[in-house]
């Protein structure tokens, strides 16, 4: 670790916690990268907080003390998660070829960046490989006795990636509905349940309902047979989670604050590629449909149903206390 050199550009994704900015830009400080992407939303409209936190994460970020080029993309309007994200990582591989993609809410061990930079070259070449994540939510647990295994889901709390990857992004998910129609996501995920659940929630972010970009790609890697690498330990803890944040506001949660650890180098290559089907098993019953979660989805499309049965025929609900029907 002491002899390593971050040469890859690292983007790094701010907005209006100072706190958090703080703990993650410092760690980026250590790393000294050579490029740095500093992207910015703006305050949203009348919003006097967000003009106070957002000049405070600007003020640290500013804080270079090492030989660095900065690239600067700070917006004058606040475009949201799913735009500002989005854009900011199409204006980064406008620049460069490859980039480390850290949020102000994903702190990482310093390892992290080397485990990146080693697996962006290893697999620059290779098509099959979407991402190099920096997250492991398998508590311990091990499916391989390499430094890593392929997913095909795409953990984003820390991550990094090409620009041959991203220019495969669709925000816009044009060929959802048909992809829909012929169910082709039960060819893909784990299981039934897991393609139930992704299906539910493309259609939601393909009609908007989800200011997200995250979930678009990972579909773009779906509809492209990709595979995201995962470390075998935890390289990055999300700190964020918590009442300010978009879409980690349960504290208690799982995912939240789980600690980050170096990885060993050099690293263990697997022997070839292929998904390790039992850790996303794992992942999908721990983390992404555990049965709280299902229960509640389930509940929600109940009552969803029961208010369109409401609208659709008023006579189901009748108001008479003895629920006779009356033509």
């Amino acid at each position: 670790m002491k002899s390593f050199t971050l040469t890859t550009p690292v983007a790094f994704f701010f907005f209006n916690r100072p706190d958090t900015t703080e703990k993650v830009f410092n760690e980026i400080r250590k790393a000294k990268p050579q490029k740095l992407f500093l992207i910015c939303d703006g305050p949203r409209p009348g919003n006097e907080k967000d003009v106070t936190n957002n000049n405070r994460c600007k003020n640290i970020v500013s804080n270079i003390d090492w030989n660095c080029e900065v690239i600067k993309n700070y917006s004058n309007v606040n475009l949201g998660c799913k735009g500002r994200i989005s854009s900011g990582i199409s204006s980064v591989f406008e620049n460069v070829e490859e980039a480390i993609i850290l949020e102000d809410d994903c702190l990482p061990a310093p390892s992290f960046f080397q485990f990146c930079q080693e697996l962006l070259e290893y697999y620059r070449n290779d098509e099959r490989i979407m991402m190099i994540s920096g997250n492991n939510f398998l508590n311990g647990r091990r499916f391989t006795d390499r430094s890593y295994y392929f997913s095909t889901y795409s953990y984003i709390w820390g991550w990094a990636t090409w620009r041959r990857a991203w220019q495969k992004f669709d925000l816009e998910m044009k060929q959802w509905p048909e992809i829909k129609k012929q169910k082709l996501l039960r060819y893909w995920l784990p299981t039934r349940r897991s393609a139930s659940h992704w299906e539910e929630e493309f259609t939601r972010t393909y009609e908007g309902r989800v200011d997200t970009w995250d979930f678009q790609f990972f579909y773009s890697s779906i509809i492209n047979q990709g595979l995201g690498v995962v470390p075998e330990v935890n390289l990055v803890t999300n700190i964020g989670f918590g009442i300010e944040a978009s879409h980690t506001g349960n504290s208690s949660s799982k995912e939240a604050n789980i600690p980050a650890v170096n990885i060993k180098f050099p690293l263990r290559h697997p022997d070839f590629v292929m998904r390790n089907f039992l850790a996303d098993l794992y992942d999908e019953k721990k983390y992404i449909l555990p049965l709280h979660r299902r229960i509640i989805r389930f509940i929600k499309r109940l009552i969803k149903n029961s208010e369109r049965d409401r609208h659709l025929s008023p006579f189901v609900f009748p108001p008479e206390p003895d629920n006779k029907v009356h033509a």
